[in-house]
């Protein structure tokens, strides 16, 4: 039919003669084809042959040699590699990413998808299933079509894809709604989909199909070139009338179709029938882009013809026009067309087995890794300096944490350690002032200052704790503390021997007279505390304390502290200090019951189980703790266990000589020894 009408076109009129010409008017000078590449195709190879151009309006299928074959067929429409992108930055827009295909079951279908596919793929987009719509030519052909049909329908309601993609020509339109008419009949629920289609489709319809229900297309999203409405259209179309078609059939025609009335028998058509009267599917009243396609491509032809007659040679370039989009957020449109959800950020993506890559589940974030960004394949690690937020979708800086003297605990231990110095200075000075008493000289004068001063430099110690680490405090901290203790510990050690020794010189006959004095004292004293100087000076040499910093022990913070380096070295230092102080406890358990002249026994027996019972409940404490709190503990400990023997071994003495001194003196010590 095609050909047979082109033929015709080169004919003479009235006759059926190609290329016979008789006259010299009415000769063929261009011919603008229709929106349906194959009649185009079809025209170009007749025409073609004779060098008249063909201008046509819609899209064309290129094939190799095309320049050779089609070198008088110009396009009035882009190129379709323009609508391609378009339609992936649409998807991407609206974020689709499970897409239905529908393309046309011929060649220009084939190439569609060939092309189409990879470009959604490579954009993470995925195609749910393809359609191939059947090109419908001959109405004894629908029935076969329609039973072919009926299984794409049903898969196309099963899958959940909510957004259609849609290549075809208007042949094809008919064919779809042909299928859509049908399926209430057949109890198929209706779609209700987004349709979105390229520029060569037209929702016209053809005269019978006026009255079915187009809902299903209502909101379809369609890619179209550029159009306007040229000055005085709306009138013109306002004032058509079938009178005015001499020799052309074509008005006559659509008027009897679209109003439903008869021009010729009985006359039912009034002839005054208003075009705006009609549903906007079969005729509308602004130029669409197919039209302005038409209305460009006859304006060429004259300006061009106009050019030839004028011997004036012009070059004239038709601009495309880009294609935009309206500002339209995803929420004033809200169809999704995914497989399955998005993972949001604190999720990553798991592939599921044996589906497509864009169906999957979403796993959670493990502990410490972050996802901020939708549908991410893997979750991150934090920087050193950052941690992952309760959500796990962002990385939050780390706050640095250590026990600060700006600090309400900070600051109390450090009131303690001061008010306790000052305590152990008033009692060293009042020992001092009344060295010459009874009571002072009663058990080595030398052995008491010795461990108040060490009592003093322990108090001082917490100091050391305190503040942020740094690599001379490291070296000191533990290392100063254990020498000193040691020396306090030594200390009570030889005044427990000492008093055992005295007591027992003081029998007829005894030879123990020759141990007791100065010399075993300071003996035991510098004995007990060189060997904790050995300890802390092996563990300096070898595996020295260092400043560090623990980025995972308190999530979001930076804990800054002192590495021991050996821990090994650090519970030999408190072992040998609890050494020191069993066997103190245990000598002066045995000397609990001499003479009270002589004897401080039994305070240091109470004195050195406060000690035990501090540092025994300071292992556990300390291991159970993290950050600045550890270091609050062992502060604790060191103020607690010295306040004890400070309390338990002075006190009483600081008793008599403030409040009691008339039990100060030498008469009163041997009465009660008596």
């Amino acid at each position: 039919m095609t050909y047979k009408a082109t033929l015709s076109l080169l004919s003479s009129q009235h006759s059926f003669a190609p290329n016979f010409k008789c006259h010299k008017q009415n000769n063929l000078k261009a011919l603008i084809g229709g929106c349906i590449s194959e009649i185009s195709a079809n025209i170009a190879i007749v025409s073609g042959s004779l060098k008249i151009p063909q201008l046509t309006y819609g899209s064309f299928l290129p094939v190799q040699d095309e320049k050779l074959l089609f070198s008088f067929l110009y396009q009035m429409v882009p190129n379709e590699a323009q609508q391609n992108i378009g339609v992936v930055q649409l998807f991407h827009h609206f974020r689709w990413t499970w897409i239905g295909l529908f393309a046309v079951d011929d060649d220009k279908g084939d190439r569609f998808l060939q092309t189409m596919v990879p470009i959604l793929s490579q954009n993470s987009i995925c195609y749910a299933f393809i359609v191939r719509i059947p090109k419908w030519n001959y109405v004894d052909e629908l029935v076969d079509l329609l039973i072919q049909q009926w299984k794409n329908y049903e898969m196309v309601i099963q899958r959940k894809a909510n957004v259609f993609f849609v290549y075809g020509e208007p042949p094809s339109f008919q064919m779809l709604r042909t299928l859509l008419f049908l399926a209430p009949f057949l109890s198929f629920p209706s779609l209700g989909k987004v349709w979105v289609i390229t520029s060569h489709w037209d929702f016209a319809s053809i005269s019978f199909q006026k009255i079915w229900d187009i809902q299903t297309f209502h909101g379809s999203i369609s890619l179209t070139v550029h159009s306007n409405q040229p000055l005085g259209f709306q009138r013109f179309i306002q004032m058509v009338r079938p009178a005015w078609a001499k020799g052309d059939g074509f008005i006559q025609d659509f008027w009897e179709q679209a109003f439903g009335c008869s021009l010729k028998e009985n006359k039912t058509c009034t002839g005054e029938e208003k075009l705006d009267s009609i549903s906007g599917v079969l005729f509308e009243m602004k130029m669409t882009g197919h039209s302005y396609n038409v209305y460009n491509a006859v304006y060429v032809v004259a300006h061009t013809l106009h050019a030839i007659n004028k011997f004036r040679s012009k070059h004239r370039r038709l601009e495309g026009q880009k294609l935009t989009f309206q500002n339209v957020q995803p929420w004033q449109v809200l169809p999704l067309s995914v497989c399955n959800d998005n993972c949001y950020p604190g999720f990553s993506r798991k592939k599921r087995e044996g589906e497509k890559f864009c169906c999957y589940d979403c796993a959670p974030c493990p502990e410490g890794m972050i996802s901020d960004k939708k549908d991410m394949d893997a979750c991150v690690n934090c920087p050193d300096d950052k941690y992952a937020n309760k959500d796990q979708t962002q990385c939050l800086p780390r706050v640095s944490s250590y026990l600060s003297y700006k600090e309400t605990l900070g600051f109390i231990l450090s009131i303690f350690a001061i008010s306790f110095s000052l305590i152990t200075t008033l009692v060293f000075g009042t020992f001092v002032k009344h060295k010459d008493t009874p009571i002072v000289k009663a058990n080595n004068r030398t052995l008491t200052y010795t461990l108040l001063i060490s009592l003093l430099l322990c108090f001082l110690c917490a100091f050391l704790f305190i503040g942020q680490p740094g690599k001379v405090i490291c070296l000191l901290r533990q290392s100063a503390f254990g020498i000193i203790f040691s020396v306090a510990l030594s200390s009570i050690l030889a005044k427990t021997i000492t008093v055992v020794l005295a007591f027992m010189a003081t029998k007829p006959g005894s030879r123990m007279r020759r141990w007791v004095g100065k010399g075993l004292a300071n003996s035991i004293v510098l004995s007990c505390s060189s060997f904790q100087t050995g300890i802390c000076t092996l563990w300096l040499s070898t595996s020295p304390p260092f400043p560090d910093r623990d980025m995972h022990s308190i999530n979001g913070k930076i804990v800054w502290e002192c590495n021991e380096g050996s821990v090994t070295m650090f519970y030999c230092v408190l072992g040998y200090m609890s050494s020191l102080a069993i066997v103190s406890f245990f000598v002066a358990f045995l000397a609990r019951r001499l003479p009270d002249s002589f004897n401080e026994a039994k305070f240091i027996t109470f004195s050195m189980l406060v000690f035990g019972s501090v540092w025994l409940s300071f292992v556990p404490t300390y291991l159970s703790t993290k950050g600045k709190y550890m270091v609050a503990v062992e502060i604790f400990s060191i103020l607690c266990s010295s306040a004890g023997l400070l309390v338990c071994i002075f006190a009483p003495k600081c008793y008599i000589i403030m409040l009691r001194p008339e039990l100060n003196n030498k008469e009163q010590l041997i009465r009660k020894a008596k």
